[in-house]
Order: C-alpha cells, then structure tokens, then sequence
C-alpha cells in the first residue's frame, strides 16, 4: 500500500489536473482534460488515470476520448495499475517513459534568493528554451507551450512563479510552485535554467526559495516528479528529495 504522503500527493496531482482544465469528461478510471485554447499542449489534452481500470480496454477508451487530437498522451498516476496497463498500450503503439515522485526530506533551506515573477517575466527565455528544444514547430506550437502556464493558475489555490535573475535583471532560471495549504501538499514543477546561465547556481536559488515559501504555507508534503531516465534525478537526491513511488505517461502520435 502507498505511504499517506504519496496517497495525498497523488490525490494532488489528479485534483491539479481536473482544476486547470477549460474541460473534464469523466472515464473508466479516470477522465479526460481539455483546453481548446492549448490545442498543441499535451499535457493540457490528456486522459488521466487515477483510479482502477481495464487495461485491455485503455486504448480504445483513450482512442474514443483523444481521436480529434494528433497525439494521444494517457498519465496514468498509480504505478502497479501503470505497470499492468503497458503491455497492452505498448501493443497499441504507445511509447512508455516513467516519472519519479520524489519528495523533500532534507532541512528547509533559510532564505529566498529568488523572488516571485508574472509570466511576462519568463516568456522570452521559455521561448527560447522551447525553440532549442523543438526547432522544427511552429510559432503557434511554441505560444501555446509557453502560454499554457496561465492555466496553471486554475490548478491550485495558490500558484507562483518563481524566478532567479541574473545582476542584469534577466529571469536565468524559473519554476513553478503549487501550493495547497488545506492538505499541506506542494509541488515544484518545470524547473529551467536558460542555456546561457548553466551551472551557476541559479536553479539552487530557485529551489530553495520554493521549498522555503511551501514551509511558509505550511506545507510538509514538498514534491516533484523527475523523469527517471534523466540525470536531474540525481541533482534532486543531493538536495534533499527520496523518490517515494512512481508515476507514469503513454504517449503516441
């Protein structure tokens, strides 16, 4: 059985997901979310899985929920139900990547380096980040990427972002904070460092200025999912974060 820390913040992230959306169709295990004004956003156009389901039957219903979209992305927040439903999502032609919830267990850190900034404030350098990452798309594509953290906004009862400047004023790296003080759950999310800015010390900024203002909200469940191929996993250990379980994405097309 999952710890009561995952269970909250699995609950978290399913709540987080039906709030920032335009749009939630309920499924077999789950639901659906939809943002016609982040067409091109994945994770605003999804099925979600939080529950029980059948999973011979997950990719038809997935089919019937997402068959006007070109991709198809199903986030399935339970791994024992993840890890029976791959086989048969695998078959469909689903590829399956695999995400760590990793929660803070380490000291808060003191201070706040790093300050809060409206959306304004990033845009240029998430742009930026997005063109690097996806040379090939569209204008449209990389706006409603950018944009679509306005949505976010819906998502929790409290929402920040947070961003560390460089002495010229530029936002160097950035993240999201959600924040639901009534459950004590806090989640860190897309934490980015501008290419130019690597390596000094501005996502640590960032982070500590994060988990000190979830403390300050007192939030003791302070979370993030790391994709658990990639080296950030291991940035996260160093400071202070224990992987407590696992979440999983589908995606196709």
């Amino acid at each position: 059985m999952p710890n009561a820390e995952l269970q909250r913040i699995t609950s978290f992230l399913s709540a987080f997901a039906r709030r920032q959306a335009a749009r939630v169709v309920d499924l077999p295990g789950g639901f659906a979310v939809y943002d016609d004004a982040f067409a091109h956003s994945r994770a605003n156009n999804q099925v979600v899985i939080d529950g029980g389901v059948d999973c011979e039957a997950l990719p038809a219903i997935a089919e019937e929920a997402l068959g006007h979209l070109p991709h198809r992305l199903i986030s399935v927040l339970d791994d024992e139900v993840a890890l029976a439903c791959a086989e048969p999502l695998i078959r469909a032609g689903y590829a399956h990547s695999t995400y760590l919830v990793m929660l803070h267990t380490g000291p808060v850190p003191a201070g706040a380096p790093a300050e809060e900034v409206d959306l304004d404030a990033i845009r240029v350098p998430l742009t930026r980040r997005w063109r690097d990452l996806l040379p090939d798309v569209g204008d449209e594509v990389v706006r409603h990427l950018v944009d679509r953290r306005e949505a976010r906004r819906r998502g929790a009862g409290i929402v920040r972002f947070i961003g560390a400047r460089t002495p010229d004023g530029e936002v160097a790296s950035w993240a999201d904070l959600y924040l639901d003080p009534a459950t004590g759950t806090a989640q860190i999310e897309d934490l980015i460092t501008s290419e130019a800015h690597l390596g000094r010390g501005y996502a640590d900024a960032v982070l500590t200025t994060a988990l000190r203002l979830a403390a300050n909200e007192d939030c003791g469940a302070r979370f993030l999912t790391a994709d658990a191929a990639d080296w950030p996993r291991h940035w996260y250990e160093r400071r202070g974060f224990a992987v407590i379980g696992h979440s999983h994405c589908f995606e196709r097309g």
